[in-house]
């Protein structure tokens, strides 16, 4: 199946690394290894941080539809228009219009839905949301709390569920060789909540300055000065080691020994099963959509969400206790390499197409 895909927010071709591409291109991957011919058929970001910014966008919209309604009327046509994350500050404006026209299925990936949204002046971007979803063969949610929450907002929507997953390839023949008191974290350096989990992070490692632990950092950015400055005075205990490539990110965790970000805000965080898949048990805050890629008990601690004491006694529970440290990091590459690797979502979603939006796919 020819498959046109499309990430409103963040092209999976853009330069700035974050997890929004890399889920975009672990979908393309997935789609491919399931036999179907993908092509990113747009690069337009139709992302806005106010609302009054988005009629600015509506000439370059105008012809970058029309653009690809003339490619399609010429050539070979998509059988499928895929949408990856489609919500108020990024809808989707081709794809519910070129599938009406071509009488092709619409699929939406992550697409979310907040009506709370419509009354701080996203209203009109809200609308072609909902649309879209209402219009969708089928809305895949990685999480229960996003699937819950289009329930909510759209009973007649069409829904599925893929857990999320990454590409375990790098993970699967290594060897860890964890230093069970040397603490991971991979996260970007900005504003927002990533600035809100370190600041968190910061203040529960000195609740346990007592006890022997390292911290390794992996990540840049531009809040990069106001990040090191939270962790001022653990002289020689932190490691700032920069932005590293996939291969490099897999080795170091390997030689860690917990994986601590509390996740304030985290629509789910490929990098804890990115931890796991290397043996790294998560301590994380319950929180969002983190539950639905630790499993709290077996493969990481989940603490209530603001509760910095609580997050520092998981840390000093897993530095205490090596045995348990060990079994939960077992435990963690067991479940990451087992059931969410890149192979397994592949089947599932070449499953949920052939049965929600099964025309046109043989």
């Amino acid at each position: 199946m020819r498959v046109a895909f499309y990430a409103p927010m963040k092209s999976p071709n853009h330069p700035v690394p974050s997890g929004d591409r890399l889920m975009a291109r672990l979908l393309i991957r997935a789609l491919e290894l399931a036999g179907h011919e993908v092509e990113v058929v747009s690069e337009f970001r139709t992302h806005v941080s106010a609302p009054e910014a988005a009629a600015g966008l509506e000439p370059a919209i105008s012809a970058e539809l029309e653009r690809l309604r003339l490619k399609w009327k010429s050539g070979p046509r998509p059988e499928l228009w895929f949408c990856y994350h489609p919500y108020y500050k990024s809808p989707d404006p081709f794809g519910p219009a070129i599938s009406a026209e071509f009488a092709i299925p619409y699929v939406t990936a992550e697409a979310s839905y907040a009506a709370k949204r419509d009354r701080t002046g996203w209203a009109a971007r809200q609308k072609l949301v909902g649309g879209a979803i209402m219009q969708a063969a089928v809305n895949i949610s990685f999480t229960e709390r996003d699937q819950a929450g289009l329930e909510a907002a759209f009973p007649a929507a069409r829904l599925a569920r893929l857990k999320p997953f990454i590409d375990a390839t790098l993970f699967e023949t290594a060897s860890p060789r964890p230093d069970p008191r040397r603490l991971m974290t991979v996260a970007m350096m900005r504003t927002g909540d990533k600035m809100g989990s370190y600041a968190m992070l910061a203040k529960a490692l000195r609740l346990i300055e007592e006890r022997p632990w390292t911290l390794a950092v992996i990540g840049d950015g531009p809040m990069r000065e106001e990040v090191q400055a939270l962790f001022a005075g653990f002289a020689g205990r932190i490691e700032w080691l920069g932005e590293r490539n996939a291969a490099e990110i897999a080795e170091l965790l390997g030689r860690g020994g917990i994986y601590v970000w509390p996740g304030c805000g985290e629509a789910y965080g490929l990098a804890y099963l990115e931890a796991q898949a290397a043996g790294l048990p998560v301590v994380a805050q319950k929180t969002a959509g983190v539950p639905a890629v630790v499993e709290t008990g077996v493969t990481g601690l989940l603490t209530p969400e603001g509760d910095i004491t609580a997050y520092a006694e998981a840390v000093a529970v897993l530095l205490d206790n090596r045995e348990r440290r060990d079994a939960m990091g077992q435990a963690a590459r067991r479940f990451v390499l087992g059931e969410r690797s890149l192979a397994m979502a592949a089947r599932v979603l070449d499953g949920i197409l052939r049965d929600k939006a099964g025309t046109g796919v043989t």
